[in-house]
């Protein structure tokens, strides 16, 4: 485990601090503000639990992946429903619309899991840890976010995806 405070910090953020915000934006469908903020209270919430936290990859992942979900939940009671036409254009997505809307189709698990896995190359068994499920339970998301998004993307090549 890496010790001291400025230094740990740094360390950690330049080894972790990319692949939790590329996740986090993914899993948002492409909204660079959710990802900042939440990659940042995901680091300040380690900073406070740093003594007892074993595993600090794992550790902030499951944070972020809470708060993103709350937060997620919290825009869903809070924005009503649009029409899918313009529910594409009034967020600030970076990805293109067909992906955006893909995402949006797979449940928050499963974006993680497709994320973890095939953008951040996880192998099946990291992308269990990290989000803190079994193996079978992230076998079965990938399969299914497979499925969806050949389902969703049909004029693009899913690969492996």
């Amino acid at each position: 485990m890496i010790t001291g405070a400025p230094d740990e910090m740094t360390e950690l953020f330049t080894t972790c601090g990319g692949q939790l915000w590329r996740s986090l934006l993914a899993a948002s469908a492409g909204r660079r503000d959710v990802a900042d903020d939440i990659t940042a209270e995901a680091f300040s919430q380690y900073l406070q639990h740093r003594d007892t936290v074993r595993d600090p990859l794992a550790y902030m992942f499951r944070v972020a992946y809470r708060l993103l979900a709350k937060e997620l939940a919290r825009e869903k009671r809070q924005v009503p429903q649009l029409p899918d036409r313009t529910r594409a254009t009034d967020t600030r997505s970076v990805l293109s619309s067909p992906l955006t809307e893909a995402l949006r189709g797979l449940s928050l698990e499963q974006r993680f899991a497709v994320v973890l896995h095939y953008f951040l190359d996880y192998p099946v068994s990291e992308v269990a840890r990290v989000t803190g499920s079994s193996v079978p339970a992230v076998k079965v998301r990938l399969h299914r976010a497979r499925k969806q998004l050949r389902e969703a993307l049909p004029e693009m090549e899913v690969r492996g995806v």
